[in-house]
């Protein structure tokens, strides 16, 4: 069995993510409470996210 090249890392796309998502609540750090409220707020605007809680059931926060 020949082992598959990555063309994708996960693992860096995800800190890339996180990344950007600090850097955005640091330029809006007023605007909340906490880092919490901030993620709350972020998911509250994504359609995708609503899609999810949806599916599994939970009320969005």
């Amino acid at each position: 069995m020949t082992t598959k090249i990555k063309t994708f890392d996960c693992v860096e796309s995800k800190r890339k993510a996180q990344e950007a998502l600090e850097k955005e609540f640091e330029s809006r750090r007023r605007e909340f409470a906490s880092f919490s409220d901030f993620l709350n707020a972020k998911a509250a605007e994504s359609t995708k996210t609503a899609e999810i809680w949806k599916r599994f059931g939970g009320k969005q926060p």
